[in-house]
């Protein structure tokens, strides 16, 4: 007997990081040398005090049990602690915090809590997948998607009559894909708006401290103070390494969090206690809003490695700028996304197309830059004689 999957699952679009490790796997079998930069999978080890912490405490019997699905009041005392020091925002830890098993979890989760069958989410096009598909498609909600592009800075520039019937608002900044960052004022006009027209904020701001220069990225909450349209979702996988780990965390409107608490104790039952204390060390070493030293010398790495994709693919006659923030790099292609990508591919570079994120990622490639300087130079060595 065979069983076929449901309608809502077979309308799904195919998740194109799916496919693209398909395609590596599959080069790999052949034995065909593979240069993947196409997923934000850091290869930079986790620092060493994180890891120590979750030798000794796997050991333990105190971490062993189930954890609440919500988190362990400890870790949501982190959480808060973190917010406290790093944005200057104050969080109640039983109310307006709550653990996840990764940011993506949370950003689904937070749309089954709020949107009905049939309602619109509005997502940012290009934007990362999981908005449009996870958190709109796969409820049976209707994603409206909001075009950026590179003329107007990749900001949302919304205004209340934009958001007319629009109950869930997904935003990240800085950007994936595009590296692209927030400006404040755009911020507190987007609050603004989502004010008057009672749109609940979900701010994915897992790449907060992937930032470079002068450039700090804020905090949703700091502009919606009173958290009353905003509800923030975070991640230890980028900033410490820990993307394996699958820990991060809700925080804002209680209302949200409560609903967010309350799906999730139907469905799953926390992070590992393990793992939130490994989680606990690395928000404990912010002394202050700066990064602390482990986490600057991870950003120095990924800084000089968008420098070196940067100046070696403008070599080439593209058209490539490293940005202010994330270790994703944008590229011009002078073309379609797919024929680029496809192309790269023949000479074993993988890519992740624009048209990934959108319709508004047509004519853009992104590197994410998760691998060595040398094998960066490697992939730049390949694309010699590829015409654009």
């Amino acid at each position: 007997m065979t069983w076929a999957p449901s309608n809502r699952i077979t309308s799904l679009p195919e998740y194109p990081f799916a496919r693209l490790d398909e395609i590596i796997r599959a080069r790999k079998k052949k034995g065909q040398k593979v240069l993947a930069f196409n997923i934000g999978d850091p290869d930079l080890p986790t620092p060493s005090f994180i890891v120590d912490e979750l030798a000794s405490a796997i050991r333990s019997a105190e971490y062993q049990g189930y954890s609440s699905s919500d988190g362990e009041g400890w870790f949501r005392e982190a959480v808060a602690g973190w917010y406290s020091k790093r944005f200057d925002v104050r969080l109640d830890p039983d109310s307006e915090v709550c653990a996840l098993m990764g940011s993506k979890e949370g950003l689904i989760n937070v749309a089954r809590a709020f949107v009905e069958e049939g309602e619109k989410v509005m997502v940012p096009d290009p934007g990362y997948p999981v908005y449009g598909i996870g958190g709109s498609l796969l409820l049976g909600a209707k994603p409206k998607a909001r075009l950026l592009t590179r003329k107007n800075g990749y900001r949302m520039n919304l205004r209340t009559e934009d958001l007319k019937g629009v109950k869930l608002l997904y935003v990240n900044y800085p950007h994936n894909p595009t590296g692209a960052v927030a400006n404040r004022k755009d911020l507190e006009a987007m609050v603004e708006a989502a004010k008057e027209s009672g749109t609940l904020i979900c701010y994915d701001n897992a790449y907060s401290e992937m930032t470079f220069g002068s450039y700090i990225a804020p905090s949703i909450l700091q502009i919606d103070a009173d958290k009353e349209v905003s509800l923030e979702v975070h991640s230890c996988s980028k900033t410490f390494a820990m993307t394996g780990y699958r820990i991060g965390f809700a925080v804002g409107n209680r209302d949200a969090i409560r609903g967010l608490k309350a799906v999730k104790s139907q469905v799953d039952s926390g992070p590992p206690k393990f793992i939130q204390r490994a989680a606990k060390v690395a928000l404990d070493s912010y002394s202050s809003s700066r990064r602390p030293k482990e986490v600057e010398a991870s950003m120095k790495i990924y800084r000089r490695r968008l420098e070196v994709l940067a100046q070696g693919l403008e070599r080439l006659g593209f058209e490539a700028h490293p940005p202010e923030a994330t270790f994703y790099l944008w590229q011009g292609v002078g073309g379609g996304s797919a024929d680029f990508a496809a192309k790269l591919l023949r000479v074993g570079v993988v890519v992740t197309p624009g048209t990934a994120f959108g319709r508004g990622g047509e004519g853009y490639v992104r590197w994410s830059v998760t691998r060595p300087t040398e094998v960066i130079k490697e992939a730049l060595d390949a694309m010699r004689g590829l015409s654009q």
